[in-house]
C-alpha cells in the first residue's frame, strides 16, 4: 500500500519559555522535529509533510530538503491542522500516518508496526498506545468489557475513573486515507473552540468501524517534549539508547551515564570511552582507540589505535597510532599523520603533520606543513598572522625545532635543519643547516653525528 506521513508541528510550545520554536530545540545535537521527520521517512520510504504555523520560517529553513510543508494559518487544533493537508494528499495514498512533532524518540520500527497493524485492520483507524503509570498528560484509551476500543478521553476532561486508566494515547495514528479525508470536515468543535483528532475514534466506533491498537513497549519512546524538563529527560533516554547500541557493538564505556555520543557518530570495536567524553557530529573513530577522560571530539576522523586524553579535537583528521594530550587542542583543518604525538598544551590549526612528528608541549602550529619525523620543541610558535593575512610555514622532514623558536611566516625550515632555543626565524633555513639567534642566522651545516 502507498502511504504518506503528516507531522503536526504548528503548536506554539509556550511552556518552553523560549523565542525558539519548540520543535527546533536540540536533542542529541539535532532539532526535535528532525528526529520525527527521519523516523517517518524511514517508516514510509517517503518525505513526510509537516504542518507548520504561519511564523515557521526557521522550521522551513531547518528542514528545507527533508520535508514538504503545509501551513496552518489559524491554530484550531490537531484535527484542523491535519485538514490543511487534505487538498495536497487526497487520492495520493491508501494510508495516512499522522504523528505529533513533539515525540522525537518514537522509533521507525514502532511506526512501521503501526502501519502494518492498520494494513490488516478492516476498520479506518489504528492508534499507537502505551501502558504506563506515568500519564505524561496523554489522553486515555477507553475500552468496553470485551476490550474493544470505544473512545479516547483527553486528560483535561477525564473523570477520576478515567484518569485511573493506564493505557495512554501516544499521539500517532494510521488512517484509511479515503475515510480520513471524508470525516475530517465533520469533526465537532470542542468547548475550547478547537477540532481534535481524537474525536475521529468516536466517529469510527459510532459507525461500527474497528479501531485497532499498536502498542509501544519501550516507554522512553513516548517522552513528549513540552518543557525543558521533558527535554532533559529525553536527553538521558537518548543517551542510554545510543550508548547501549554501541556497547552491544563492541565499544567499552567505563561510565555510560557520563559518556555522550551523537546520533551520527561511528565507532570501531574495542574502542574505550572514558568518563565525561563527548563525541559529536559526523565523527568517525576507528578500532582499538582510547578517548578521554574529559575529552571532546567533534566533526573529526580518528584512525585505529589512537589515544586522545583530556583534549579537544574539532574538524581534525588523525591517522592510525596518533597520541594526543593531555590538554591539547586540535582545531579545524588539523591533519596528523601516522604515529604523530601531540603533548600537553599543544595546539594545531589548518596544518598537516607528517608521519612520526613529535610536538611535545606548549606549542602552537598554524597554517603549516611539517615533514615526516620532525621534532617540534616546547614553546614553538608559528607566527602565521600579520594582522591582515595568514601565511604559511614549512618545516622539512627530520627537522629539529629548538624550544621557544618563533617561526615568522612565510618561512621554510629545510630538511634535517635545526633551530637553536629561543631563535626568531624570519628567513628560510636551508636543508641541513643550523640557525640561531634573534633574528636567526645560519651558523653552520648539521654534522652527520649531530
Amino acid at each position: 500500500m502507498k502511504i504518506e506521513a503528516v507531522i503536526l508541528a504548528a503548536g506554539l510550545g509556550t511552556r518552553m519559555e523560549s523565542e525558539l520554536p519548540k520543535v527546533l530545540h536540540l536533542l542529541g545535537g539535532r532539532p526535535l522535529i528532525a528526529w520525527t521527520v527521519a523516523a517517518c521517512q524511514e517508516a514510509t520510504g517517503r518525505k513526510p509533510y509537516v504542518v507548520v504555523g504561519p511564523d515557521a520560517e526557521e522550521i522551513r529553513h531547518a528542514l528545507s530538503v527533508e520535508a514538504h510543508f503545509i501551513e496552518q494559518v489559524e491554530r484550531l487544533g490537531t484535527g484542523h491542522a491535519l485538514l490543511q493537508a487534505a487538498d495536497q494528499l487526497r487520492d495520493k495514498s491508501n494510508l495516512v500516518l499522522v504523528v505529533n512533532a513533539d515525540l522525537p524518540l518514537l522509533r521507525p520500527e514502532s511506526l512501521r508496526c503501526l502501519i502494518e497493524q492498520q494494513e490488516s485492520n478492516p476498520g479506518p483507524i489504528t492508534l499507537l498506545s502505551a501502558t504506563s503509570d506515568q500519564s505524561r498528560g496523554f489522553g486515555r484509551v477507553e475500552r468496553d468489557r470485551n476490550g474493544v476500543v470505544v473512545g479516547i478521553v483527553e486528560q483535561a476532561h477525564a473523570t477520576p475513573e478515567q484518569l485511573a486508566l493506564r493505557e495512554l494515547n501516544v499521539g500517532a495514528y494510521c488512517y484509511q486515507a479515503d475515510w480520513l479525508w471524508d470525516h475530517l470536515p465533520k469533526l465537532p468543535l470542542s468547548p475550547k473552540g478547537e477540532y481534535y483528532l481524537t474525536d475521529l475514534v468516536e466517529m469510527a466506533v459510532t459507525e461500527g468501524g474497528q479501531v485497532s491498537v499498536s502498542s509501544v513497549e519501550d516507554l522512553d519512546e513516548i517522552i513528549g517534549i513540552n518543557t525543558r524538563e521533558h527535554l532533559a529527560e529525553a536527553e538521558v533516554a537518548l543517551r542510554r539508547r545510543i550508548n547501549r547500541s554501541w556497547m552491544l557493538a563492541g565499544v567499552s564505556m567505563l561510565d555510560p551515564e557520563s559518556t555522550y555520543i551523537g546520533p551520527e557518530v561511528q565507532l570501531g570495536p574495542d574502542t574505550i570511552l572514558l568518563p565525561n567524553t563527548h563525541i559529536e557530529g559526523r565523527t568517525i573513530v576507528g578500532v582499538d582507540c582510547r578517548l578521554g577522560p574529559n575529552t571532546i571530539v567533534r566533526e573529526s576522523t580518528i584512525g585505529n589505535h589512537c589515544l586522545v586524553e583530556v583534549s579537544v579535537v574539532e574538524g581534525a583528521t588523525l591517522e592510525d597510532e596518533v597520541k594526543v594530550g593531555p590538554f591539547a587542542h586540535l582545531r579545524q583543518g588539523a591533519y596528523l599523520g601516522r604515529g604523530v604525538h601531540i603533548g600537553n598544551f599543544g595546539e594545531v590549526k589548518d596544518s598537516k603533520l607528517g608521519p612520526g612528528v613529535k610536538m611535545g608541549h606548549f606549542s602552537y602550529i598554524g597554517d603549516a606543513t611539517i615533514g615526516e619525523g620532525a621534532n617540534i620543541g616546547a614553546g614553538t610558535i608559528t607566527c602565521n598572522f600579520d594582522g591582515e593575512r595568514k601565511h604559511k610555514t614549512e618545516i622539512g622532514p627530520g627537522a629539529f625545532i629548538g624550544s621557544d623558536t618563533m617561526l615568522v611566516a612565510p618561512v621554510r625550515v629545510g630538511r634535517d635543519a635545526r633551530t637553536g632555543a629561543g631563535a626568531v626565524v624570519n628567513r628560510d633555513v636551508p636543508d641541513g643547516s643550523v640557525a640561531v639567534g634573534v633574528p636567526a642566522r645560519v651558523i653552520r651545516k648539521v654534522k652527520q653525528n649531530d
